[in-house]
C-alpha cells in the first residue's frame, strides 16, 4: 500500500480484479471501501480483463499492473474509490509506463496528480528502475497538466497521432 496526503492507493491482487468484474459487493468488501455506483471510470471499462490476464499470469509482480486509489471518508465514512492507475506491466530497459483514470465526480480535485506522485515515488523505488513514462493526447489538457504538475516533460510523439509521450526520470 501506498500512503499519499489523501489517498491510500492499493495494488491489485488476482482476487481484487476478479471480484472487480464480476462481483461489486465482494469487491467493495476487499477493498475496505465505497464503490461508487459509475465505477469502473469508462476509459478502464474495457481493460479489467487484460489487466486480470496479467495478474493471473504472473502474481508475484503485484504492484506493476493496476492500483486502486482510495480517498479517505469523513471519519465515520468508510474511503471512496475515487480512482485507478498504474503501470502496464514491469519496467522494460528501466521504463515503467504508467496510466491513469478518475470517475468524472472526482475530476478537479487533485487526486490524479496525487495518485500519479504516489506510484511515480513506489516505481522509482524499486531496482532498476530509471524512468517512468507516459502517453496522453493533447486533446486532453487535463491529463497534460497532470502530468506537468507531477514532473514530467515532453519527450516526443505518443504511439498514437494526436498525443505525446512524456518521461520523468528518477533523480528529477
Amino acid at each position: 500500500m501506498i500512503e499519499t496526503a489523501r489517498l491510500k492507493l492499493m495494488p491489485a491482487t488476482v482476487a481484487l480484479a476478479r471480484a472487480e468484474i464480476s462481483d461489486r459487493s465482494e469487491f467493495a468488501w476487499l477493498l475496505g471501501a465505497s464503490v461508487p455506483d459509475n465505477w469502473p471510470p469508462e476509459a478502464l471499462a474495457g481493460a479489467l480483463p487484460l489487466f486480470l490476464g496479467w495478474l493471473e499470469a504472473a502474481p508475484d509482480r503485484v504492484g506493476w499492473f493496476s492500483w486502486y486509489a482510495l480517498a479517505e471518508g469523513d471519519g465515520a465514512a468508510a474511503p471512496v474509490l475515487v480512482a485507478s492507475g498504474g503501470f502496464l506491466g514491469p519496467p522494460q530497459d528501466g521504463t515503467a509506463e504508467i496510466g491513469y483514470s478518475v470517475l468524472p465526480q472526482f475530476q478537479g480535485w487533485g487526486y490524479a496528480t496525487e495518485m500519479v506522485g504516489g506510484l511515480v515515488g513506489w516505481a522509482l523505488g524499486q531496482p532498476g528502475v530509471v524512468r517512468v513514462a507516459a502517453e496522453t493526447e493533447w486533446a486532453n489538457p487535463a491529463s497534460v497538466r497532470v502530468l506537468s504538475k507531477a514532473g514530467f516533460v515532453p519527450s516526443g510523439p505518443a504511439a498514437e497521432s494526436g498525443g505525446a509521450r512524456f518521461e520523468l526520470l528518477g533523480g528529477a
